[in-house]
């Protein structure tokens, strides 16, 4: 990669525009050609007020700041700012290492409001070999919310090219894949304080109810025999796949998006069978209210209407029926 300018005259004067550029090679094509990563816009005379304000050096005897002015060192310098200018030598230009930091700062910054960080490192404590789980799972956060992808592509691409490594400290040694696999399986026994963390958060943070919640069912599938996951079966198959194997996901999120639990089932689980547990599930993690519960028609049977509705304590639904 290297930095490229490029020449214009507009109304009789000269105008110089920069880009970020990399030679990239093409099939079919016999010469490579230069794709722009960044462009930099224009650098001109007219932005010297701009340019003062781009770099501030700090002298450690004086202790003071001084505002230096930036020029390419092929332009000629104006010499009222001779004195408090740094020429660049775009020749000697370089990028090393370029990797992403705004979208990574910003899922730190989340991670640290919703105080994850806290709530894992007091769960989740370093290995004696020094790695460090909390970090690696706020790691897997950030790619899940940047640019989500397997663990592999994590290890081998992503993490390489984000600046998480310098988010997180310099202690943080990266485990790779490994890693990403290992914390996944320390996080189960956490679950039910985890939602009832975040429930906690959004609650301070968004105002977040538990007045309406909306409940709904779907399955993924596995190619092969899947022997190792107990919970695979054949059944009722929403991807049209019942020749394979697979579990039924349940999900209870609020009318905002912010999921409250789910449930991981066995594939052969029917619908009607799921409602009274999951609702039961929730009252024990976030107590008993008075909500309204809104589900497909296939979920609820009538049996289970007429209790809900009989009982000491009466539920509000609302859920389809058929047209008949």
């Amino acid at each position: 990669m290297f930095l490229r300018s490029t020449k214009r005259k507009k109304d009789g004067k000269e105008h110089r525009y920069f880009s970020v550029v990399e030679n990239v090679r093409a099939a079919g094509r016999r010469y490579p050609y230069q794709k722009t990563l960044l462009y930099l816009g224009e650098i001109n005379d007219t932005q010297q007020s701009a340019w003062i304000k781009a770099i501030s050096v700090f002298d450690e005897v004086s202790g003071q700041s001084q505002n230096l002015n930036l020029f390419p060192d092929d332009h000629p310098l104006p010499s009222s700012l001779a004195d408090s200018s740094i020429l660049v030598r775009l020749a000697d230009y370089q990028l090393k290492r370029p990797r992403q930091y705004g979208a990574c700062w910003l899922a730190c910054e989340l991670w640290r409001e919703l105080q994850l960080d806290s709530f894992w490192s007091q769960r989740l404590k370093p290995s004696r070999e020094g790695t460090d789980w909390a970090k690696s799972l706020a790691v897997s956060v950030a790619y899940r919310l940047i640019e989500p992808g397997s663990e592999w592509r994590c290890h081998r691409l992503w993490y390489e090219r984000s600046a998480m490594g310098d988010l997180l400290g310099e202690g943080f040694v990266w485990g790779g894949k490994d890693q990403l696999y290992g914390v996944l399986d320390r996080l189960l026994q956490h679950r039910d304080e985890l939602f009832q963390h975040l429930q906690g958060r959004w609650q301070d943070l968004f105002g977040t109810k538990l007045d309406v919640l909306l409940y709904d069912l779907t399955s993924t599938y596995f190619e092969g025999q899947a022997e190792e996951i107990k919970k695979a079966r054949y059944g009722y198959s929403r991807d049209h796949r019942p020749d394979c194997k697979q579990v039924v996901l349940a999900l209870v999120v609020t009318p905002e998006g912010f999921p409250v639990g789910y449930e991981i089932m066995n594939g052969n689980t029917l619908d009607k069978e799921t409602l009274p547990q999951f609702m039961a599930r929730i009252e024990a993690l976030y107590g008993k209210a008075q909500r309204v519960w809104l589900m497909d028609r296939g979920i609820p049977t009538d049996d289970q209407l007429t209790a809900l509705r009989a009982g000491p304590s009466p539920v509000k639904y609302l859920v389809g029926t058929p047209q008949g």
